[in-house]
């Protein structure tokens, strides 16, 4: 657990500052995030989101608090209503693929399971109440294409998002039935949801009226998230949320990721270059969460190098002997270097979640343990990197020297064929790069191995 005295603050777009953080109930928080709409597979832009939102749980929960985290899936949505019609399936098979593909991929990037995945199809029943409710306090009418929320009868929209004039519209939280899509009974007839509606009743199902943090992408500030402010604050009479918490674009070569630049990668993309996935999930960590980021894949390359010193300074200290030498307690104690990387690190993450400070304050610690190997205990910094991935989550209690990351074995596999090709300038570069990536090959006839 983190020093008692730290203090957690985080940006919380309601009031567009960082505030220090206090849950509505001491030691507890809960936690929604928007989670996957289902009609494709995660993008690297989306999994940058769900490695931010993860990066908050797990500091909330390294500072002491226990986290009741909700991440909503979205089961009915145009996208997917549009696709299942194209691949002429019903919408639950055409989404199930992707739905499996998703908990595949956020299990390949170290994210925690939330405590709940609720899926918009089997929560009609809580949005049908809400609507009835935004009914009867006149906040929501009646159209021929289904029921709009009025937000001139909610005085206080736009407070979160500050949109513009024009773009301040009165919104569908029910849609009529049509011939071509899936519909559900309700008294208003048969229809479906709209997607604002979704998330206000799944987050109050399992959260309560009011809870702590929502979190998601900072292009759903507006319209999603104020209208789940308006829809659900109008519908209870009490505050929805506490913090709003959202995260940045991520770029890929400078521009917006687009079909028509084909610049949409997904994990599998990355896999089939040869990457491990916890690089992804280091690259992101390696920008403020608040902040751009620009993916190229020279700039993934050089997360995978980063993220494989680390494992090869854990595979060194696994191998070293146990000694005498103060442990992880005495480390956090006056006199023991790593007491100030452990203050420093917790002040990063506590400020904001400043994980390129604190991947700062990690790779300090193991050059520091290089210039003083002789006078300090190799487990108590091993324990110290394996408290600070309890927040970054890079999996370095994993690392087995007997496993090599997907990346290095295809820099092996392009080594050999250029032994064999008789390309040894090629070879001799690769292991070079190799090496200086933790890696030493020892030639054996024609194979190679790690060591």
């Amino acid at each position: 657990m983190a020093n008692s005295k730290s203090v957690l603050k985080i940006y919380n777009f309601l009031r567009r500052r960082k505030e220090v953080f206090r849950p509505i109930k001491r030691g507890r928080v809960g936690f929604y995030a928007c989670g996957p709409t289902v009609y494709n597979y995660a993008h690297i832009g989306n999994l940058r989101t769900y490695i931010f939102e993860d990066i908050l749980r797990r500091t909330l929960e390294y500072a002491g608090y226990r986290v009741k985290h909700v991440m909503n899936i979205t089961d009915i949505d145009d996208k997917i209503i549009a696709g299942a019609r194209s691949a002429k399936k019903n919408i639950d098979d055409f989404s199930a693929p992707y739905k499996t593909a998703f908990f595949g991929d956020v299990k390949k990037i170290n994210i925690l399971p939330a405590w709940k995945y609720p899926e918009a199809s089997g929560h009609i029943p809580e949005m049908v109440k809400i609507a009835k409710r935004l009914l009867q306090k006149k906040i929501a009418y009646f159209a021929k294409d289904g029921i709009y929320f009025d937000i001139s009868k909610f005085k206080s929209y736009g407070r979160l998002a500050n949109p513009k004039p024009g773009n301040r519209k009165n919104f569908a939280i029910w849609k009529r039935a049509k011939k071509s899509e899936p519909s559900w009974k309700s008294p208003f007839g048969p229809g479906r949801p709209g997607w604002h509606l979704e998330c206000s009743a799944m987050s109050m199902k399992y959260l309560g009226a009011g809870f702590d943090i929502h979190a998601g992408g900072v292009d759903l500030l507006f319209p999603h998230h104020e209208n789940e402010v308006a829809q659900s604050e109008g519908a209870t009479g009490k505050k929805f949320v506490k913090y709003f918490v959202e995260g940045e674009h991520l770029l890929v070569n400078g521009k917006k990721m687009s079909k028509s630049l084909g610049n949409i990668f997904t994990l599998r993309d990355l896999e089939r270059r040869g990457f491990n996935p916890l690089a992804l999930r280091y690259l992101m960590l390696s920008a403020h969460y608040r902040s751009q980021l620009n993916f190229t894949w020279e700039s993934l390359r050089a997360a995978e190098h980063s993220l494989e010193r680390l494992y090869e300074f854990v595979r060194t200290l696994k191998t070293l002997p146990r000694s005498s030498k103060p442990g992880f307690k005495s480390a956090q104690k006056p006199g023991f270097f790593p007491r100030g990387k452990v203050l420093t690190f917790q002040k990063a993450i506590f400020n904001d979640l400043n994980t390129p400070k604190a991947l700062a304050v990690v790779h300090a610690v193991m050059n520091e343990y290089y210039k003083n190997k002789e006078k300090f205990a190799a487990r108590a910094v091993l324990e110290l990197f394996y408290d600070f991935d309890r927040v970054l989550g890079l999996g370095l209690a994993g690392v087995s020297q007997k496993h090599p990351p997907p990346g290095i074995l295809k820099l092996l596999k392009e080594r050999e064929g250029a032994r064999k090709l008789g390309d040894f300038k090629k070879a001799d570069k690769i292991r070079e790069k190799l090496k200086k990536m933790g890696w030493q090959v020892n030639d054996t006839g024609q194979d190679s191995r790690l060591v």
